[in-house]
């Protein structure tokens, strides 16, 4: 069990942490910073360059954390928060990854709770230095926190669309 745990961790969090990369640099096929800002600014968000340093940093901290079973509910909520961002970027083309849909964050979304859920496991910066096991009712606190955070940025920061002219 302590080995799935340290895969999944491993797949999710450096996942993660690349496509923070990706949106604050040209490594790992991103853009540079001025790309990441674009990006956000395309999808309708303020900010630009602090966005896009805001995002990226955030998972790239949270996806390492993650990885490294380190503060894994602190983790598992950056993972949470940035991808319900994205969600909301991606709930206009539906569930389907195909159709530009939300899948793919609404699967990280999912994994990064359940492994608030069972925590880190033996093989992690955690255990190591005795912050496991955490408490099951860690979950609800690191959902709520993760979604209402990502719920307040796309409010705080994203654009309201334009009006449509009345012709009535």
């Amino acid at each position: 069990m302590d080995t799935s745990i340290l895969m999944l961790r491993l797949l999710v969090g450096l996942l993660v942490a690349a496509h923070g990369v990706q949106k604050v640099s040209r490594h790992l096929g991103g853009k540079g910073l001025d790309g990441g800002a674009r990006e956000f600014r395309a999808d309708g968000f303020r900010g630009g360059v602090l966005t896009a340093l805001a995002a990226g940093g955030g998972q790239i901290g949270s996806g390492l954390l993650l990885a490294a079973g380190l503060l894994t509910p602190l983790a598992a909520t950056g993972v949470i928060g940035v991808m319900t961002v994205a969600l909301t970027v991606k709930w206009p083309g539906g569930l389907w990854v195909q159709n530009d849909g939300y899948e793919y964050p609404l699967v990280l979304i999912v994994t990064a709770a359940a492994l608030a859920a069972t925590g880190p496991g033996a093989l992690s910066l955690d255990a190591v230095i005795g912050l496991t096991p955490y408490p099951l009712w860690w979950t609800a606190p690191v959902l709520a926190a993760g979604v209402g955070s990502g719920l307040l940025t796309r409010l705080v920061l994203h654009r309201a669309p334009a009006a449509a002219a009345d012709h009535g």
